[in-house]
């Protein structure tokens, strides 16, 4: 089992430049719009929300090793690894996202 800040972790490697990030799949963020966008993370499988060409919440999460966090609705806040992010990283991840 994963913990959200084990996945914030994965994400700010992304944001950093210190792991690669992909898109998983033919769909370009843009293309989504409101809906999972699935992007690796240096061998993560991670399924961010696209709500409206806005970065929302990570809905799940498969490390490299087979370890799984998913999102909980009846979670406390800041249990979802993007609220975990600064307001710098967020802004530079969903940038991220937008160029994939």
């Amino acid at each position: 089992m994963l913990s959200a800040r084990e996945v914030s972790q994965a994400l700010r490697e992304a944001i950093f430049g210190r792991a690669v990030m992909s898109k998983v799949g033919h769909e370009s963020w843009d293309e989504i719009y409101a809906g999972h966008f699935l992007v690796d993370v240096g061998g993560w499988r991670i399924s961010i929300y696209n709500d409206c060409d806005e970065l929302d919440y990570c809905e799940e999460c498969v490390s490299s090793d087979g370890r799984h966090w998913s999102f909980d609705s009846g979670g406390r806040f800041g249990t979802d690894p993007i609220a975990l992010l600064s307001t710098w990283e967020h802004e530079t991840f969903e940038l991220l996202l937008k160029t994939l």
